[in-house]
């Protein structure tokens, strides 16, 4: 079975260009400069799948002409991963289905107290309709899709990557133990998280998402949740090894 990966979003928690920043990044007419907050979503013949609803998922979807969704899966709480949650109303009306919501527990809490209205007792006419589905570290299935968790941190907050088959998706993370690293070696794509050139308490700098990808060998990396620090598209892309790119905003895989 095949897999069609999309990037919806490939941008840190302010995207690209940051208000009130006149770099050269934030002014480039490369459209792969201009980047949504991190998302990205995963399709089989039957059955799709975001990872990560955040505050671009409108736009995100909208770009894509997305007619349908069967589940959103989260990676953590952070407002930059979570904010969109609301716009699955649309799937609601036209699909007339409750979407189902993968996340941890913990995360649970984030979507319940930052959309406290969802699950008001008194329900207001046209708010979404979701189904809390937990998580935790046992893979499960969304249709034909197989989800295997992979746990990380960013800093000291347990986030929760994802292995689908021959493609791995780690963002928001600075530290994956061995036990963890050892389900990522050797896929057909690598997606990581890699933010700028200097050293961030709580995700991968340029160089070290380099050397996991030598650690790691999989026949192709690219590179997400980046900053405008990290530099251009087109120089970056100049000092990468074969096999790894930075991903853009919209760049589709068939994997």
């Amino acid at each position: 079975m095949s897999l069609k990966v999309t990037f919806l979003g490939t941008g840190t928690s302010q995207g690209v260009p940051v208000i009130a920043c006149d770099c050269e990044v934030c002014t480039s007419k490369d459209v792969r400069d201009n980047r949504l907050r991190t998302s990205v979503l995963i399709e089989s013949s039957t059955t799709t799948v975001v990872i990560d609803s955040g505050p671009d998922f409108r736009q995100q979807l909208l770009r894509e002409k997305l007619k349908h969704l069967h589940a959103v899966v989260f990676t953590h709480e952070h407002k930059d991963h979570i904010a969109g949650l609301d716009e699955v109303r649309a799937f609601n009306y036209f699909d007339k289905v409750i979407m189902p919501v993968y996340a941890s527990v913990r995360v649970q809490e984030a979507i319940r107290r930052e959309f406290a209205y969802i699950f008001s007792e008194d329900k207001y006419p046209g708010i979404p309709e979701i189904k809390l589905i937990t998580i935790d570290n046992d893979p499960f299935y969304i249709g034909d899709l197989f989800f295997e968790p992979i746990n990380v941190l960013h800093y000291k907050l347990p986030v929760k990557g994802f292995k689908i088959q021959g493609f791995g998706y780690v963002t928001d993370a600075n530290f994956i133990s061995e036990e963890e690293k050892n389900k990522l070696k050797n896929l057909d794509v690598l997606v990581l998280n890699t933010l700028r050139r200097e050293p961030h308490i709580s995700h991968f700098t340029i160089d070290q998402a380099i050397e996991l990808v030598k650690e790691l060998k999989p026949k192709k990396a690219y590179f997400t949740h980046i900053a405008h620090q990290l530099g251009l598209h087109k120089e970056v892309s100049k000092e990468l090894p074969s096999n790894v790119e930075l991903a853009f905003d919209g760049l589709q895989l068939i994997i």
